[in-house]
């Protein structure tokens, strides 16, 4: 038999991964079986949703360097990661350079800044839809909540005058870029208070779109007993037990029926609430809007900030500082009923057990397992948040 060299025949990123559990020896790898390929298949599936991650990553501004100590990779491996997922985009990015003299713009420099957004002269943005429903409802959204004052993209006519153009199957929209972007300091508390006043003043415009629009009318209780419980189960159970899901469930059920529902965003992040110079400056993407529970809003963002992997990732007290902060901008405008704050752990814990299934469903291992450690976190520290959001038995 005879020895190779892993590293001159193994991809730096694998390399590193075997030499975690085995380092400095020899290692006996077996011919392929069928289950070996299935196993190898698996392995490409993590590898195509990691580089999708880092990739989408890299559009928001992390570093090389940020994303090596996140992933465990040299920079060289990400640099090559970040051009092969690049060039992938390039027929796009042809497409997008090809259609924008339909807005009358000649002279362009295209910059993509999102796998389905491009970037036009410093000043525009260009979408990409697959869906045309999807798309109308949205330039809907972005007119009611203009004529609520409420900061957000302007909407660019084609030529022609309509809202958008069709091209090869797919919708385009231009708008307005707004300025602000992600916020550097995501800890300072101030930031974290405007966030929830910036959630609940977009509630209150919500609801002058739920006057002059029907939305889909989804619920959080529904998709748990549903679609989210039936992947766990075919999972067997191995990212969350049955019984860590039931007893969240079961605490859900006892107040759902309480809760407040109405429009929300349902994809709060700082990536779609900008801020310029410390003030919020717009709203972005209401792609997944939709009527459903109103907490989910505040629980999504302050669960999404427990998924910072870089080494200033939030430590357990400055996050519940963050929950204070976040709950005590939203009252400042909207008080929380005292269900809703009793609802808020298992809510929170909810969000992340749909996370896990949903990743779990597009073989995402690394960002379900990401999902369930914020679940087990948020269920070891729940007495701590109700005396962060002010519930009263606290």
């Amino acid at each position: 038999m005879k020895y190779e060299n892993a590293s001159d025949i193994l991809p730096e990123e694998l390399l590193s991964m075997i030499q975690e559990h085995y380092d400095g020896g020899y290692v006996y790898i077996p011919k392929k079986t069928g289950c070996g390929i299935r196993r190898q298949t698996d392995y490409k599936n993590e590898l195509e949703k990691r580089n999708q991650h880092i990739y989408l990553m890299h559009l928001e501004g992390r570093t090389n360097g940020q994303l090596g100590n996140i992933y465990h990779l040299s920079e060289s491996s990400i640099r090559r990661i970040i051009a092969k997922e690049k060039a992938g985009y390039q027929e796009m990015q042809g497409i997008i350079e090809e259609i924008v003299p339909l807005w009358g713009m000649e002279n362009r420099q295209v910059r993509q800044i999102y796998p389905s957004v491009w970037e036009i002269n410093h000043t525009y943005v260009v979408k990409r839809y697959d869906d045309k429903e999807q798309l109308e409802r949205n330039i809907k959204i972005l007119h009611i909540l203009s004529a609520s004052s409420i900061p957000v993209a302007d909407l660019i006519p084609a030529k022609n005058g309509d809202d958008y153009v069709v091209y090869k199957d797919a919708y385009f929209l231009m708008s307005g870029k707004l300025r602000g972007s992600n916020i550097a300091d995501i800890k300072d508390p101030a930031i974290a208070y405007q966030m929830g006043c910036a959630i609940a003043r977009l509630h209150r415009a919500f609801i002058n779109c739920e006057k002059e629009m029907e939305f889909w009318d989804n619920s959080l209780i529904k998709e748990m007993r549903g679609w989210v419980r039936e992947t766990l189960a075919n999972s067997e159970w191995q990212m969350v037990s049955q019984e860590e899901y039931a007893e969240t469930v079961k605490a859900l059920e006892a107040v759902y029926d309480d809760l407040p529902k109405q429009l929300i965003h349902r994809d709060v992040h700082f990536g779609n609430f900008l801020f310029y110079e410390g003030e919020l400056s717009g709203y972005i993407d209401f792609d997944l809007s939709q009527r459903n529970i109103r907490i989910f809003d505040i629980c999504y963002f302050l669960t999404g900030l427990l998924s910072e992997e870089t080494d200033d990732a939030f430590t357990k007290k400055e996050w519940l500082e963050s929950v204070k902060s976040v709950v005590a901008g939203y009252e400042s405008s909207l008080p929380l009923s005292e269900k809703e704050k009793s609802a808020i752990p298992c809510v929170m814990e909810c969000i992340e057990m749909l996370c896990a299934a949903y990743f779990v469903r597009v073989k995402d291992t690394k960002r379900a397992d990401d999902a369930c450690r914020i679940c087990r976190l948020i269920q070891s520290g729940e007495s701590d948040i109700y005396a962060s959001v002010g519930h009263p038995s606290f």
